[in-house]
């Protein structure tokens, strides 16, 4: 996966749009606000227009094919603060470490999933799109530590597991249309992360194989000097 993204990086690097999660955050946090101050049940609704939804695509509206990205959470306003600053730090954070045009690609492989997966289920949220930048951040960042209900320090590996098991849970009990966009967001990940998550599981059971082996002549070296110590014995 590297070899191919370093080649298609010499090709088309300079279409990479620079800053792209500022870019999505800057537009869920407008989105959000014009919902806020709008009323939904009388009024103009911004998120109505952006969301996914294939029957209306058919119908020709083929934006919101894009435009979901931009659709925030349904949240109280303290807490859309956190988590769009939680998604603006994540993505600025993997786009640092990679660079624009390889996160482009991992959100854009993201994206394109997600799209296929709406346009044969009917169903598509960003929201599944959004938890796959997350384990890449973790699988990156895994002992970067954040506040859980804003007191208890937690690294991101722990909460990344925790999401882990939330997203089966959700693919045992879901219906078809989640469990297949928490596939997506799961095959996405793993496009990009399998190597590394194949070599740690390599070297995970290597270092347990040293430790055993490691046990076992410890054990037998004990046997030995036992052995030895009980033949000089003098009361024996």
């Amino acid at each position: 996966m590297r070899k191919l993204l370093n080649k298609l990086e010499r090709k088309f690097g300079k279409f990479a749009i620079p800053n792209l999660m500022t870019i999505i955050v800057f537009g869920m946090a407008l989105v959000y606000l014009i919902n806020f101050f709008t009323n939904p049940e009388y009024t103009f609704n911004l998120s109505s227009l952006i969301y996914f939804d294939k029957g209306l695509i058919l119908q020709g509206q083929v934006w919101r094919i894009l435009t979901f990205v931009f659709d925030p959470p349904d949240s109280s306003p303290i807490f859309i603060i956190f988590a769009l600053y939680f998604y603006w730090l994540i993505g600025s954070a993997l786009e640092q470490q990679w660079g624009s045009f390889r996160f482009n690609v991992y959100y854009l492989t993201g994206m394109i999933g997600t799209i296929i997966a709406g346009l044969i289920t009917g169903y598509a949220t960003n929201s599944y799109l959004n938890m796959s930048l997350f384990l890449a951040f973790a699988m990156l960042y895994p002992n970067f530590e954040v506040l859980l209900f804003f007191i208890i320090p937690v690294k991101m590996k722990f909460l990344a597991w925790l999401d882990v098991i939330l997203m089966i849970v959700s693919m045992i009990f879901s219906g078809w249309s989640e469990r297949i966009a928490v596939l997506v967001s799961f095959l996405n990940f793993l496009l990009f992360f399998w190597g590394d998550l194949t070599g740690s599981a390599r070297l995970f059971f290597r270092r347990i194989g040293t430790k055993s082996r490691k046990g076992q002549n410890h054990g037998k070296s004990w046997k030995k000097h036992w052995w030895n110590d009980k033949d000089n014995d003098p009361f024996h």
